[in-house]
């Protein structure tokens, strides 16, 4: 049971691991969007857009409905919109341990501990 939750866990992360496919959830985060609308906010071409979503529908992370001539895409979990804000706020500290170390170390070289190379 446990290594099956951990390949689980593997698969879905690769599915959520490219830039566009993130972007494609981001969007969906906020309502449900046929693929022309997600193209024009992305500003990528349709081939793309339509080779992520079928990932992302393969992975059950997105479904369509036809409705018309258009396919109509939802996120099949709202939680994708927690864990997007969770990986959000992980950046977010990562990026504030990065400015941190920075400044001490802006702060030794204003110092003279550090003697910058001209």
């Amino acid at each position: 049971m446990n290594l099956e939750m951990q390949q689980f866990k593997a698969e879905f992360f690769k599915a959520l691991a490219h830039p566009l496919r993130i972007r494609i959830l981001e969007l969906l985060a906020e309502g449900d969007k046929n693929v022309n609308e997600i193209q024009t906010l992305i500003g990528s071409e349709g081939s793309s857009v339509s080779q992520q979503l079928t990932i992302l529908r393969a992975k059950n992370i997105v479904s369509g409905t036809k409705e018309g001539n258009k396919v109509i895409y939802t996120l099949k979990d709202p939680m994708i919109i927690e864990l997007l804000a969770v990986a959000r706020q992980i950046f977010n500290n990562h990026l504030v341990d990065t400015i941190t170390i920075l400044d001490r170390f802006t702060e030794k070289e204003e110092e003279g501990n550090i003697v910058p190379k001209n």
